[in-house]
């Protein structure tokens, strides 16, 4: 089995399910962003609320070394939680918004 390609798939599956929400408030669309070139993949927000922009990253993830790095998370439910549940290990992924001296384990 390769590894990538079902991290892929996995990160991809989760990613388009946030991109099935609808905010709560305003007009704003959420937009899934694939660079399976790069192992980039990202859900950016976009829209109007209360006659202000809104625009900017929900989430950013990226695979490299048979890891994922979550690299942003700005849900309200942790999008490890989700990457858990569809199959990846707590030990492949990597909280990558923590510094180096100070990284938390996933768990």
């Amino acid at each position: 089995m390769d590894t990538s390609q079902t991290y892929r798939d996995i990160v991809k599956q989760v990613i388009l399910g946030y991109a099935q929400l609808k905010p709560s408030h305003g007009d704003i669309r959420l937009d899934p962003v694939f660079d399976e070139t790069r192992d980039h993949y990202a859900l950016m927000q976009v829209g109007w609320d209360r006659g202000r922009r809104v625009r900017g990253n929900l989430i950013y993830l990226t695979l490299k070394n048979g890891k994922v790095y979550i690299e942003y998370d700005g849900m309200e439910r942790s999008i490890t939680e989700e990457l858990t549940s569809q199959g990846i290990p707590k030990n492949k992924i990597v909280l990558a918004f923590f510094s180096e001296t100070s990284k938390v384990p996933v768990g």
